[in-house]
């Protein structure tokens, strides 16, 4: 999706004056390199990090409030406070470029300016044929990419067959809950939802 794409940013003041005040908001590149190893089957986007104040490390999912580590470490470690990286699993976001509207990460809030190229990210990944969407924002931004009408719902995946996208190979394309702490699902709750990757 390029930067000419229609932003699927929520935009509840369409107003002349509200849009000429919104295009006056810095825009900011993403922080972080993708990770992606060459033996990857996974491929996890996210919309776009927090502020830098708010990280506490220099990765994906970096707030420490944030409870996608803590889901992995339960999954895997029945620890919530042990974080995990995982061979088979890589990370990226599906925006390079966003605006953020109220100053925070909230998906409402961030808009789209460029859309990550995600063919550019599953080309060092031969074996990665599962995408991994965990929030609304990114859903929409793949559901454009690969031509899905409809969010899948939360735990669920769409196939995706090659010759329906421009990505080259056939996707499964799952959603899962957001890991952010304002989503309001337990952890426990979610660590099911995603289990349901790893079964």
């Amino acid at each position: 999706m390029s930067s000419s794409s229609p932003s699927p940013t929520a935009q509840p003041d369409a107003s002349p004056d509200a849009l000429a005040a919104q295009n006056e908001l810095p825009i900011e590149s993403h922080p972080f390199l993708p990770f992606l190893p060459p033996n990857g089957r996974m491929l996890f986007l996210g919309s776009f990090p927090p502020t830098e104040n708010r990280w506490c490390m220099h990765f994906y999912y970096p707030n420490f409030i944030n409870d996608f580590w803590r889901i992995m470490g339960h999954l895997f470690f029945d620890d919530r406070q042990h974080f995990v990286i995982a061979d088979e699993k890589r990370f990226d976001e599906t925006a390079r470029r966003i605006r953020r509207l109220k100053g925070n990460a909230s998906d409402a809030f961030l808009e789209v300016v460029e859309a990550t190229d995600i063919s550019s990210l599953l080309a060092p990944m031969p074996h990665c044929n599962r995408i991994v969407t965990t929030g609304g924002l990114a859903g929409k931004v793949l559901c454009d990419t690969l031509g899905v009408k409809q969010l899948p719902k939360i735990g669920t995946f769409v196939h995706c067959p090659a010759d329906t996208h421009a990505l080259g190979r056939d996707i499964d394309f799952w959603r899962m809950p957001s890991s952010s702490r304002a989503y309001p699902l337990a952890l426990d709750k979610k660590a099911e939802f995603y289990r349901l990757l790893f079964d």
